[in-house]
């Protein structure tokens, strides 16, 4: 049968269907990895547009949703929300009973009120469940300035407002004006020092910008996303798995380090002791790392330290902290003291506690009140430590200093599924479609922002939690930042493959990001690797987000992108930690470690050959650029590589990095070690010990922040970097 049948036998989708589905921002094809245009099955979007809460179960459902969705802005005075650019000459769209005399007119933050104009022009009409209603364009003026403002409209006894958001044309952190900064990128989790609690956490990141700016030179450190998870063990090990991307991981506290500890009664000071003393060699065990055991010592820890009676100065901190966060750290306080009773399977969660405002719920705040009272306590903890540790890195000569990870999303059973259930579309989840590298697709299990719902909420849910991520921050990376764009929405029990592209309003998404950022004093970066839209780079250079550059995914005719056709916004670098540290990379333990998982698609002969031929065109276009000698012997030429060969290698490569022009140079603390083991494996869960790995070096012992200072293999990586100045 060839492809004409075959196409001839699938079904052909409504075209009221089709119809739909693109009034609603769903893709009814797209183009896979191979170039081919294939089409959206009928099944599936039907179910996507389900999740958006649109009817489409018989043709009249069809029909009544199609004219919704086209009426639905006429029956409102105003839209859910405006988003422009800062000096953007944008129109207002404002719906109203024909002939009325509408005045609209906006109240910025900062109290001051604007009118706002209608330009010359008549009116749209148009009769709207049986009401005559007029179209009509307002004027928004130019000059207003940056920032969440209201704007009002009314007539008669009829009024309505929405937030007004102006954002920057351009985020003002992406002028470097020429000069560049380069940083350490690590999984904090697995960086320690002596004093760890067997986990590396916020006093270790303290210490690792310390040491990297103040001795190296550094300008930032780039951690793994430090996002809240379980409120008790067991504890989910990856940090892209998380259960709230607006709070953080209590598991990171230094215990010591909280000053309330110096006024623990004896006794209690030496049972915090002694829990600390339990776990200090395990800093030194290059094995897997044990999360369960140190959060379940910390947590016993911080019960202790939680009550000491904190002093007028700290009382006032902490009323001020819990001021800022408001209704939404009094949800997931509550959420944290009912996960820690309720296992997620448990048949409250959707009875008694399916969301924060249930009857059920509302009473738990009162029986609750103590253990919300230490949720609380535990987040305002995380926060000082962070700002201690950003300080550590200020002072230490960063002109970033910490820079955070924004994961993708959520765990489908944690405090923001339960939190923003209003905001978050059900029944399916997010993925990637399938590529070369994963032929059946991906799916992360975890829920989108639902595009109208968030809408409707005025972007606040997103707002929040860019607001705390940048709190105590100089940047933020957004991984897979092409969601904000569009998410591939992969329905309930079916194949990653057999899901549709739902776009999102990137206009507003990416304007927001770049207003807090803006306010923060913080740099972006997108991590824009993988399938996108080719317009799409260039909007977030325009728009000042930078990119991300990975030397072995740089292409361009087949072989390697010279240095001089690098990105300059963009945060370039030779690893990322979905592949193997580079010394790992070398020998060829990406391929080794997918052979041994079952992952790979094609025989383990062919899978290392295609590797060794396009390492081999890398290291020709750096032997003919003078990275390395020509003689210099390389994996697809000579096979294994002496520890002295493996570490000139990575030091050329590095080197290579520093002559594009990027702004950002991104070195991997795995690289500046010699550390050879994987971080994490795409594609598994438990088959391979992903986010478990410690520091250690090329002889498998621990590496310890304690030995940083001096540590003759970093400085020499960093004096190749150093040494190279693209001109």
């Amino acid at each position: 049968m060839d492809d004409a049948q075959k196409s001839s036998q699938i079904p052909r989708v409504p075209e009221a269907l089709l119809r739909l589905a693109r009034a609603h921002g769903v893709g009814t094809s797209f183009r896979g990895w191979d170039g081919a245009e294939r089409d959206v099955s009928e099944t599936t979007l039907r179910q996507v547009l389900a999740a958006m809460d649109v009817q489409t179960g018989t043709v009249q459902d069809i029909e009544g949703s199609l004219l919704a969705a086209e009426t639905g802005p006429w029956q409102r005075l105003l839209p859910s929300v405006v988003v422009i650019h800062e000096g953007q000459q944008k129109n207002v769209t404002v719906h109203a009973r024909a002939g009325s005399d509408v005045q609209v007119w906006i109240i910025a933050e900062d109290g001051s009120r604007y009118e706002v104009r209608r330009p010359a022009g008549d009116p749209q009409l148009r009769v709207v469940a049986g009401v005559p209603t007029s179209r009509l364009l307002f004027a928004v003026p130019e000059q207003l300035p940056l920032g969440w403002h209201v704007l009002h409209a009314g007539y008669d006894d009829v009024t309505a407002e929405c937030g007004l958001v102006v954002t920057p044309a351009r985020l003002a952190t992406a002028s470097s004006n020429g000069q560049r900064s380069w940083g350490l990128m690590a999984q904090l989790y697995s960086v320690r020092s002596s004093r760890s609690w067997g986990i590396g956490d916020f006093a270790d990141m303290a210490d690792l910008a310390a040491i990297s700016g103040a001795e190296y030179g550094a300008g930032f450190v780039l951690v793994n996303p430090l996002h809240a998870g379980d409120p008790v063990p067991p504890v989910e090990p990856s940090p892209y798995l998380p259960s709230s991307r607006r709070f953080f991981h209590p598991l990171y506290i230094r215990v010591e380090d909280i000053p309330e500890y110096a006024y623990l009664s004896a006794g209690d000071r030496t049972e915090v002791e002694r829990l600390a003393a339990s776990l200090h060699p395990a800093n030194y065990n290059a094995g897997m790392l044990d999360r369960d055991t140190t959060y379940t010592a910390k947590l016993a820890a911080l019960e202790l330290i939680h009550t000491v009676k904190l002093g007028p100065a700290r009382s006032v901190q902490f009323n001020a902290f819990l001021n800022f966060h408001g209704r939404g750290l009094d949800d997931f306080a509550l959420w944290c003291s009912l996960a820690e009773r309720f296992p997620a399977d448990a048949p409250q969660w959707s009875t008694e506690f399916s969301g924060p405002d249930t009857p059920g719920a509302r009473a738990q705040r009162e029986v609750l009140a103590d253990r919300i009272g230490f949720y609380r306590w535990l987040q305002w903890i995380c926060d000082q430590q962070l700002e201690a540790a950003q300080r550590a890195a200020k002072d230490a000569g960063m002109g970033i200093g910490l820079m955070h990870d924004l994961a993708v999303g959520v765990d489908t059973h944690g405090a923001d599924a339960w939190m923003l259930n209003d905001v978050l579309a059900c029944g399916v989840t997010v993925g990637a479609p399938p590529d070369m590298f994963n032929q059946q697709g991906q799916n992360w299990t975890q829920p989108p922002w639902h595009p109208s719902a968030l809408e409707t909420a005025g972007y606040a849910p997103y707002r929040d939690m860019l607001r705390n991520l940048l709190r105590h921050a100089g940047g933020i990376r957004v991984d897979h930042i092409l969601g904000l764009f569009r998410l591939w929405w992969i329905p309930e029990g079916a194949g990653p493959g057999e899901g549709a592209y739902v776009y999102y309003d990137h206009e507003a998404l990416i304007g927001i990001l770049a207003l807090e950022a803006q306010r923060a004093g913080a740099v972006v970066i997108g991590e824009d690797l993988g399938v996108f839209e080719p317009w799409v780079r260039d909007y977030l250079a325009e728009r000042g987000i930078f990119g991300t550059s990975i030397l072995w995914f740089e292409s361009e005719n087949d072989g390697p992108l010279p240095p001089e056709k690098y990105r300059q916004a963009c945060l370039t670098s030779v690893n990322t930690h979905d592949l193997p540290p580079t010394a790992g990379y070398l020998a060829g333990e990406h391929v080794s470690l997918r052979e041994s998982l079952g992952l790979l698609n094609r025989p383990v002969e062919q899978e290392r050959a295609a590797d060794a031929a396009a390492q081999g065109h890398v290291f020709e276009l750096l032997r003919s650029r003078g990275f390395l000698a020509p003689g210099h012997p390389a994996p697809d030429a000579s096979g294994e590589l002496n520890e002295n060969e493996v570490r000139s290698t990575v030091e050329a490569l590095y080197e290579f990095t520093a002559a594009t022009p990027s702004s950002l140079l991104g070195v991997a603390l795995v690289d500046a070690v010699g550390e050879t083991r994987t971080q994490n494996q795409p594609g598994t869960s438990d088959e391979y010990p992903n986010w478990r790995i410690p520091l250690a070096g090329p002889d498998g012992k621990v590496v310890l922040l304690d030995a940083l200072p001096g540590n003759e293999r970093l400085a020499s990586l960093v004096a190749a970097i150093s040494g190279r100045q693209h001109t």
